[in-house]
């Protein structure tokens, strides 16, 4: 896992501001806007709203997000994307439902043609520890992507 490249040294056309589910805080739309800045780029707001497995390998629906989970990841999104687009920013966003959401985030970048990701995320831990943690999603993507993905951590 790398860090990624210096902001300045890239020509950055869209940007995804993603999540794993977890709140979208002020310092992710902000470097998301520095980044978007120079070039006026288009962001996406994108959030995971998580199924929380199979039963015996079929899909089940008391697995499925809640009415009140989507509706909660509709209301983090549609923030971001106002905060976004109060900075003058052309923001869009969208919430989907999946049990791997480092494999759909870095797949709606490379739909949507992302040169950058952007997400919050919590202090690394133990890569034996991590790969069990849904709070670790965000170093999951860093590792699966091919563009520079910018995690933001608790200071």
């Amino acid at each position: 896992m790398t860090e990624p490249p210096d902001s300045a040294t890239l020509t950055i056309g869209r940007i995804l501001v993603a999540s794993e589910g977890r709140q979208i805080p002020a310092r992710v739309v902000e470097l998301a806007a520095r980044l978007a800045k120079p070039a006026r780029a288009p962001v996406h707001v994108f959030s995971v709203a998580r199924v929380w497995g199979t039963s015996l390998g079929l899909p089940n629906p008391g697995l499925l997000p809640s009415k009140g989970d989507w509706e909660e990841q509709r209301r983090l999104v549609a923030k971001a994307v106002n905060e976004l687009q109060q900075r003058g920013l052309e923001a869009q966003g969208h919430v989907l439902a999946t049990r791997k959401a480092a494999k759909r985030i870095v797949g709606e970048a490379e739909r949507l043609g992302c040169d950058v990701i952007v997400m919050a995320a919590d202090a690394p831990r133990n890569r034996l520890l991590a790969d069990l943690m849904w709070s670790q999603e965000p170093y999951r993507v860093r590792r699966r992507a091919r563009i520079p993905v910018y995690l933001v951590t608790p200071e």
